[in-house]
């Protein structure tokens, strides 16, 4: 075969060198690299065995980290020397032109120190201090005084945010200290801030202290009860936030917030501030489409105000109780809920023992004087959160004069005399001359005087002792009623008669007969509403007066103010003759009482127990006897 021989023309020879040329070149290269790379880890090698041989492996690695580091160090420091040389260059080239500025701002020293200090001057007013981020910069106490000493402009905004300021700290203090014992303290205190401005910061700490501590929830409804009553806003504002709160967190499935205001609302129920309304709304909504939770919320509702519900809206709670049966058989809840379903019903049989709606030393405010909200879960739209801030009030001054003048009257501080004008004085003196008499119409006197009677009574071993103690007392004209009237009350509000209070007032009527006639009007007015007695207190007042007109204490002839026949006395009053007959026999004896009552110079007195007037009436009386066993005194 023929052998095909390339051209060996002058163009295709360049190229073929050109070829081989670029192939040589990138040998060379790559073997360059590769001897740099064996050159450097041999002498790293070299350097590590040396290093293991002299110190040991673990100091060879730590020889390594030096060098490391001192590679690092030596860049760190080229670095700083090119930044060094940069600055000073830059220095240079200002100092050149520094006479030029110089030229260019003429400004002197004076009108740079001016306006220097006016910087310093803005920077240290109140204001800025205040208004430096929301809800102002902590300030401390003594330098908030300061500075509101310092603003002799009430009516300025400075000071106005300054009072706002004490007013949110003095509000939040009081609302963390209250508990049942200084409740009333905390009333007082928070009644001499201005809480009508500062209703937002009342509600708003309220709320997020009862959160944070619920189980001193009927401590805050009963602290809410008192003021309410004083001012309707305030349990109005508080509420509508309650039950926004309610539905927002019902909406967010958030349970702890859901628990936290249905809890507060149904307490508020408790105190009559809240209508029952608004308690049956919350428990149909969360009934109506039953899951684990909000049964759970109602069961935990139900438990605080079920006992003040079934007081005012017995038939509701039936029907809700019925809806909660009918919850529990379908049998969809979980096993827990189930438990607790079954334990409300259990709470409910024992008539809600143990979840009292309102505990004694928490009823403050009497029934009359409270004001109910009637708000329902659909009217409560605006939480008023602007409340919450501070807004500049151009009548400060006219609101603030307005709310201390209704403070004074709520708590009765001090009196208009010391600045009274010239004709209050002429009055004052008219109304002297005319009586110098000071009528206490408070009774605080006879309260002071009650609880010292009532106290002697209570730390004497006996009747003699306690006669002594209460003899040596210095009681004006007029009280000799009241020292008798304590000693019947006192014997009243014992759970069994006390032979005690007898013989106190026995020794009362023999050693001076100025106590004789108390003692028998006593008797009169106490028969006549004799039917306001329970059973006990009437069976202990009977024995005291049995036990008095036994003893000639007192005179018989108050038989006289009973009248035994069927048109002029009552149930009470008829147990009232039968316990105190019943007392005369058995301490006196059946014929020693029969003697007594045909004494021919008592006839007058006895002719209301022994009726002779007419045959309905004397056979009535003879009934009566016969059936409670004295048929021998007719």
């Amino acid at each position: 075969k023929r052998k095909i021989k390339y051209s060996s023309s002058p163009r295709n020879q360049a190229g073929k060198r050109k070829e081989e040329y670029g192939i040589s070149q990138s040998n060379r290269d790559y073997n360059r690299s590769r001897n740099q790379r064996s050159n450097r880890n041999k002498n790293l090698n070299e350097d590590r065995n040396g290093e293991e041989e002299r110190f040991g492996k673990r100091e060879s690695n730590k020889f390594s980290r030096n060098l490391c580091e001192k590679n690092e160090n030596q860049a760190a420091y080229f670095k700083r020397k090119d930044g060094r040389d940069e600055y000073e260059k830059n220095s240079y080239n200002q100092s050149e032109n520094a006479s030029e500025c110089d030229r260019y701002l003429s400004r002197n020293d004076s009108e740079f120190h001016t306006r220097q200090s006016d910087v310093v001057c803005v920077q240290k007013e109140p204001v800025d201090l205040l208004t430096s981020r929301t809800g102002g910069a902590y300030l401390p106490p003594a330098k908030l005084r300061m500075m509101q000493a310092q603003i002799t402009d009430k009516s300025s905004a400075a000071y106005q945010r300054i009072a706002w300021e004490a007013l949110r700290k003095s509000i939040h203090g009081h609302i963390n200290k209250v508990n049942s014992g200084n409740i009333a303290i905390i009333v007082r205190e928070l009644l001499k801030e201005n809480i009508v401005r500062g209703r937002g910061l009342l509600c708003r700490s309220t709320i997020e202290a009862q959160a944070a501590s619920p189980a001193f929830t009927h401590v805050y409804a009963a602290l809410v009860a008192v003021i309410n009553s004083k001012f309707p806003i305030i349990g109005d504002l508080l509420l509508r936030r309650l039950v926004i709160q309610f539905r927002r967190g019902l909406k967010r499935d958030d349970k702890t917030i859901c628990i936290s205001a249905a809890t507060f609302v149904a307490h508020l129920v408790n105190q009559r501030v809240a209508h029952e309304i608004v308690a049956l709304e919350i428990l149909t909504l969360l009934v109506e489409s039953p899951t684990d939770d909000s049964v759970e919320i109602a069961i935990a509702f139900l438990k605080e105000c079920g006992m003040k519900l079934i007081e005012v809206s017995k038939k509701g709670m039936d029907a809700m109780f019925e809806i909660v049966r009918h919850i529990l058989n379908e049998g969809q809840l979980d096993k827990r809920v189930q438990y607790m379903t079954e334990v409300i019903f259990q709470v409910r049989k024992d008539k809600f023992r143990g979840h009292e709606a309102v505990m004694k030393e928490l009823d403050l405010v009497e029934e009359q004087d409270q004001f109910t909200h009637l708000i329902t879960l659909d009217d409560a739209k605006d939480s008023e959160d602007i409340l919450n801030v501070f807004k500049f009030d151009a009548e400060y001054e006219a609101n603030e004069d307005k709310y201390s003048s209704l403070r004074k009257e709520i708590l009765d501080e001090g009196s208009s005399n010391s600045e009274s004008g010239s004709g209050s004085e002429e009055e004052s003196e008219s109304e002297e001359s005319r009586d110098d008499a000071i009528i206490d119409k408070t009774e605080t006197n006879l309260m002071a005087l009650r609880k010292t009677i009532y106290l002697m009574i209570r730390s004497s071993l006996d009747f003699e002792v306690c006669a002594h103690r209460l003899m040596r007392m210095k009681l004006k004209p007029g009280e000799e009623t009241k020292l008798c009237y304590m000693f019947l009350d006192c014997c009243a509000q014992q759970r069994t008669y006390e032979k005690f209070y007898g013989l106190l007032a026995q020794r009362f009527c023999q050693m001076n007969k100025i106590f004789i006639p108390p003692f028998q009007q006593i008797f009169r007015d106490t028969y006549d509403t004799i039917h306001r007695l329970d059973i006990i207190k009437l069976r202990n007042v009977a024995k005291f007066f049995a036990h008095l007109l036994f003893t000639d204490a007192i005179s018989w002839e108050v038989l006289s103010f009973i009248h035994l026949n069927e048109k002029e006395t009552t149930s009470s009053s008829r147990i009232f003759i039968k316990i105190l007959f019943l007392e005369l026999s058995e301490c006196m004896g059946l014929n020693k009482l029969n003697g007594r009552m045909k004494d021919p110079t008592m006839q007058v007195a006895y002719e209301g127990l022994f009726p002779l007037d007419d045959p309905k009436n004397t056979q009535f009386a003879i009934n009566f006897f016969t059936s409670i066993g004295l048929g021998e005194l007719t």
